[in-house]
């Protein structure tokens, strides 16, 4: 839209189906959006208004509601569902406070998709070979992306806690500072958008995908969750002699509820899985542990006022409302109805049948749709059409064939 019309307040309209729309450009059968495919209208959010950066022509971006042109916001939107989520929180004078941990890999350009990606040439004229986690070193030859990403991250308002090189190779991860839920999902929206762009003036690729390199860990995106009295701020998992409340139990009691049933939400690709495969901090599992990173529910060591609930199943491929909204919709599930955990686990453990996890996009759509919990808590409109749209992106799965099974099973008698 024109800077003039914008300013103007002239309206924006989108066709429904768009919410749907899968990540090959194609659509699910009208009826999961209504079979006139009509309007929705796109509200900016005054406050997530940014001028550009790293654009040469003068540009600016709005984060918008999705509404119906009734002015209800539209169930299909993941923006609107967080928004529903905090709403439920706020009737109970509550309000959560969550913070992303968001991993990515920094790539030399990659062409040829049926090539593996490679790390970016260094300026001692190598590769990169995995060997750099938690590293200082500034011999990858990044430090000018780096540069242009910390100016634009100050221009778009978005404050960052700590910035790390991760186990992978040209893996890296930022740690964005706690607060409002709606606010951190636009916030990692904002920067993984930012990152791609700012990437493309280097002559650089960044991939957020779970896993795309083999033998290799794989990206996550954390959600570390906490809940406060919106009176008074006080952290409700903590009482006044510091111990854990039995809101901090039940909010885990429904975060391990939700958690199965939500697998495709936090897992939502096809390579989602190759990430959750080998669980070497990337847990698939609704196990609860004081520490231990190789549950999907992690207590991190903090004081009593920072007492919060790490979800360690999201990948960097989440939709982050989404994502967040599933999260913490979950949990407020638990202290509504006073769930009780599981044991916490420590050290080496076998997971229980009953907090596995779908290991396959298929078996995760599979328990969703069978999931009166997620229809309950999005609505049958928001989980159906969801489904159809995923299911549409596996079926243009499997009508590949992979080079491993050309070069493994081709010589099978």
């Amino acid at each position: 839209m024109t800077a003039e019309g914008f300013l103007e307040g002239r309206r924006l309209q989108m066709a429904r189906g768009v919410l749907l729309q899968c990540i090959m450009g194609g659509y699910p059968p009208s009826r999961f959006y209504g079979s006139d495919d009509g309007d929705l209208a796109l509200v900016a959010d005054s406050k997530q208004i940014h001028p550009l950066p790293w654009s040469q022509q003068p540009r600016a971006l709005a984060i918008c509601d999705a509404d119906e042109l009734t002015g209800e916001s539209s169930r299909l939107s993941t923006r609107g569902q967080l928004k529903a989520v905090i709403a439920r929180y706020a009737a109970l004078g509550l309000a959560p406070v969550v913070a992303t941990e968001l991993e990515f890999f920094v790539f030399a350009p990659n062409p040829d998709p049926t090539q593996p990606f490679q790390p970016p040439v260094g300026l001692d004229g190598r590769r990169e070979d995995g060997h750099s986690a938690f590293s200082i070193s500034s011999n990858n030859g990044l430090r000018p992306f780096f540069s242009e990403v910390y100016e634009c991250m100050a221009a778009l308002g978005l404050p960052r806690d700590t910035f790390m090189h991760e186990m992978g190779v040209s893996q890296f991860e930022i740690n964005l500072l706690h607060g409002d839920p709606l606010l951190l999902a636009d916030q990692t929206f904002l920067f993984k958008h930012l990152l791609k762009e700012v990437a493309l003036k280097h002559g650089l690729t960044v991939v957020c995908m779970a896993k795309p390199l083999a033998h290799t860990p794989g990206s996550s995106m954390h959600i570390h969750q906490s809940v406060v009295e919106l009176d008074s701020g006080h952290n409700v998992f903590s009482d006044a002699a510091g111990e854990p409340t039995a809101a901090f139990r039940h909010f885990i009691g429904g975060q391990q509820a939700g958690m199965a049933d939500f697998t495709a939400l936090f897992a939502p690709n096809v390579n989602s899985y190759q990430r959750l495969c080998h669980p070497f901090a990337s847990p698939n599992n609704a196990c609860w542990s004081h520490d231990n990173r190789s549950a999907g529910l992690r207590i991190p060591a903090s004081s009593p006022a920072a007492r919060r609930v790490e979800n360690r199943l999201p990948g960097a491929d989440a939709n982050p409302y989404l994502a967040i909204a599933a999260s913490l919709a979950a949990g407020l599930y638990g202290i509504e109805h006073r769930l009780e955990p599981s044991a916490a686990i420590q050290g080496e453990f076998e997971v229980p049948d009953n907090l596995s996890l779908p290991c396959t996009l298929h078996a995760a759509l599979e328990r969703l749709k069978r999931s009166h919990l997620a229809k309950e808590l999005f609505g049958t409109e928001f989980i159906e059409g969801y489904i159809a749209s995923k299911t549409l992106e596996l079926t243009s799965f499997f009508d590949e064939i992979t080079p491993w099974e050309r070069r493994v099973l081709a010589a099978q008698a």
